[in-house]
């Protein structure tokens, strides 16, 4: 009995296969087209940016589509600072709700 609950175990992670990194940058390093084309590569990336009016640095998660969400999420167009355009379009995971349902 042991040894089968290990194999489905041992069977489930191998499956599952090793979790990926997520990679971050600093946005007003790059121009918006480059940002937009790491988010196309990569599906999902960490985007850093310094806050309005000298706040603390910000960050949040950025993706191509939907399917990096989490399923009660949607991919909602959102903004970012880069070199080039204060306010580069990109997408982030929002919550899904009655009230918003995208």
């Amino acid at each position: 009995m042991r040894s089968a609950a290990l194999a489905v175990t041992l069977s489930a992670l191998m499956i599952a296969g090793p979790a990926s990194a997520i990679s971050r940058y600093e946005s007003l390093s790059k121009t918006c087209a480059a940002v937009q084309q790491l988010i196309a590569k990569e599906r999902a990336v960490i985007l850093r940016y310094p806050a309005p009016r000298g706040g603390p640095v910000l960050y949040d998660r950025y993706v191509a589509d939907s399917g990096q969400c989490d399923i009660s999420d949607y991919a909602g167009r959102s903004y970012v600072p880069t070199r080039d355009n204060p306010v580069c379009p990109v997408y982030n995971c929002k919550p899904s709700s009655i009230f918003n349902p995208h």
